[in-house]
């Protein structure tokens, strides 16, 4: 087989670039490929790990949609969380880059500062911190107390109203990551633009509504895309700091897919599970992209 200008794909270079690849190609085949497949045919099974898998067509589904109350729930939980703290998140952090883009002293220690979070944020001793700041004895029911003299303590990680919140706290405290790519964002606004539109006699408010908001769209489109990912994947934060409860109001997509699967055993149905949150993540990826023609600006196409 030949290739562009007479030259065969399997040259020495191109030979090379092949084993370079083989390690990652080798890795994505085993641990990626074959497992999705794998799920993909126990979503139609009853498999209990134990035994052979059982061809159940579209049970599992079914049993999914109509008869398993706490799947609505997990359903629920995950869609508030998402709808709740994804927006915060975007909107705290575009505001910590806008004020850190400034001229400020010490300003890499404050971007070190507010990316650590996020760094470690994922982690179980942060979610056993939080679990700790949130008890009934922790250091949000101490200041209240110190602070405000209210000695009503309650758990706000076990309260069925306050569970939900306080783990949408800590994703919105998690914001270093994408506070990071508006400001990457922010640094490539050419200032002549701020510079033109200060000799028009425009203020600051009136520049980040028409110039920095708009030039910042496909930055804040690819934090919104990964957002919306990382927020129904939502696991650890769940598992750690309140178990799903209480009364499953913090009973997450992911963490009732663990429960079904690893905890009872039930593979398949878990399997099932897993496609239908990777179909779910997709439908709104979907819904974003083919809205952003609407509200993202691409400075090569004009307005």
């Amino acid at each position: 087989m030949r290739g562009v200008g007479n030259k065969s794909i399997w040259s020495s270079d191109n030979t090379a670039g092949y084993l370079f690849i083989l390690p990652w190609l080798f890795g994505f085949l085993i641990f990626s490929v074959i497992p999705i497949g794998a799920s993909l045919y126990l979503a139609f099974t009853r498999y209990d790990i134990l035994s052979s898998p059982e061809w159940v067509g579209f049970a599992n589904f079914k049993e999914m949609f109509t008869q398993d109350n706490r799947y609505w729930l997990s359903v629920k939980a995950t869609l508030a969380f998402v709808f709740a703290a994804i927006p915060l998140r975007l909107a705290f952090a575009l505001i910590v880059a806008i004020v850190l883009n400034q001229k400020l002293r010490f300003l890499s220690f404050f971007r070190s500062a507010y990316y650590l979070p996020t760094l470690i944020g994922g982690s179980v001793a942060v979610a056993v911190m939080w679990r700790h700041l949130f008890g009934l004895n922790g250091a949000l029911n101490s200041f209240l107390e110190s602070a405000f003299g209210i000695t009503d303590k309650i758990s706000w990680i076990t309260h069925p109203s306050t569970a939900l919140p306080s783990l949408i706290i800590l994703s919105v405290w998690q914001f270093g990551s994408a506070m990071l790519i508006f400001l990457a964002g922010l640094k490539q606004i050419p200032k002549e633009l701020y510079e033109a539109s200060e000799v028009d006699g425009a203020g600051w408010l009136q520049r980040t509504k028409s110039i920095t908001l708009p030039l910042l769209t496909p930055v804040l489109l690819f934090n919104l895309i990964m957002g919306i990912i990382n927020g129904f994947k939502v696991f650890t934060e769940g598992m750690i700091i309140t178990g799903g409860g209480p009364f499953d109001k913090t009973l997450f997509y992911v963490l009732y897919l663990y429960e079904k699967s690893f905890r009872y055993y039930e593979m398949g149905y878990g399997s099932a599970m897993a496609w239908v949150l990777l179909m779910v993540i997709a439908i709104f990826t979907a819904i974003v992209f083919t809205t952003s023609k609407h509200w993202v600006y691409y400075e090569s196409k004009g307005d």
